[in-house]
């Protein structure tokens, strides 16, 4: 049995989910977190001594972190549906989950929080806005790779495109400045099509 911890409205839990989602894969979720609070219970900084979501239990195995949560999951599958069995298109799809931790990630939530969290009377809106530049040159540099391709990794969706895909959601679900990036539009417009991204990513932000 799968059990997830975390709420739903977290992007880094949404990664895994959508995973589980796009596999098939039976999954008990349990809120912690955010306004779930229970980080700090003894129970479950068993689970994860870094206090954070999500974790999971896969029969026993525990593992965190967001984007090797996802990379299990999809490697539960022999198929290669989201982990690709030719080694070229595995090292693309990892290289752009860690492209997402580390340039994406660190701004991020400078927008989100600044945006979602604080009322608009105490927002920093010069701190959001340059937070925001900081994104969109970030998001060019995908959208000019994703000229050469339809997804991160090749022809086929893949785990690659899970957390750039968590975090589009906001791109476009938020009020900020967005420059043309057609590339990334297009790649974007696909992933709203997925069944599993309407469910587990595609819901009210928080």
């Amino acid at each position: 049995m799968l059990k997830i911890w975390g709420r739903d409205t977290s992007s880094n839990v949404q990664k895994p989910l959508w995973a589980a989602e796009e596999l098939g894969l039976s999954y008990e979720r349990v809120d912690v977190g955010g306004p779930f609070a229970g980080l700090d219970k003894p129970e479950f900084v068993a689970l994860n001594p870094n206090r954070k979501i999500p974790v999971i239990d896969h029969d026993g195995f525990i593992l965190w972190e967001s984007n090797a949560v996802t990379r299990y999951l999809a490697g539960l599958d022999s198929t290669g549906k989201l982990w690709p069995k030719a080694a070229h298109e595995r090292a693309l799809a990892d290289q752009w989950m860690d492209w997402c931790n580390s340039h994406l990630w660190p701004v991020f939530p400078i927008v989100v929080v600044g945006l979602l969290r604080t009322p608009p009377e105490k927002r920093d809106n010069t701190a959001i806005e340059k937070a925001n530049e900081i994104l969109e040159s970030e998001w060019a540099v995908l959208d000019k790779h994703l000229a050469k391709t339809p997804y991160v990794a090749g022809e086929s969706f893949s785990a690659g495109d899970i957390p750039a895909g968590v975090f589009a959601w906001r791109r476009y679900e938020l009020p900020v400045k967005r420059t043309a990036l057609p590339n990334l539009d297009a790649w974007y417009a696909r992933l709203k099509e997925r069944p599993a991204y309407q469910k587990t990513v595609m819901t009210p932000l928080s």
